[in-house]
């Protein structure tokens, strides 16, 4: 059965995309710890993130690395954090989170509630800075 990543790929259902390849896309997560949180999978459907095959893995890590370049030069954070946990979406996936602080990639706190148009502005400046690099 297709995760909910998967009909994202698909464009079964809306994302606020800031980056994508043939191999991979990156989205703005729904549910943020800080403006900016955005998570990065590979197209294919592989549910546990290190059961990737190496080079998958080592391209998926390039990749999100001019992410979170873009998501540094926006958010103006000191940090860009990376977390991999797993549970919430059977499907590889890593989160990238802004961070000034070790609090801030905090699973535990708070989600942020962000306007559709906060996430559509957000994701378009991301992005922006993501195609320049």
């Amino acid at each position: 059965m297709p995760s909910i990543f998967t009909k994202i790929i698909n464009r079964e259902i809306p994302s606020y995309t800031v980056a994508e390849d043939e191999n991979f896309i990156a989205f703005l997560d729904i549910n943020p710890l800080a403006v900016g949180h955005t998570l990065v999978i590979p197209k294919i459907e592989i549910d546990y993130f290190f059961d990737l095959d190496e080079s998958t893995l080592s391209s998926l890590m390039v990749f999100a690395k001019k992410i979170s370049s873009a998501i540094q030069a926006v958010t103006n954070c000191k940090r860009v954090g990376v977390a991999v946990i797993g549970f919430e979406v059977p499907h590889a996936h890593m989160h990238l989170v802004p961070m000034n602080s070790m609090h801030d990639i905090n699973f535990a706190n708070p989600k942020l509630k962000l306007s559709k148009e906060e996430f559509a502005d957000t994701a378009k400046r991301i992005k922006e800075k993501f195609l320049l690099n």
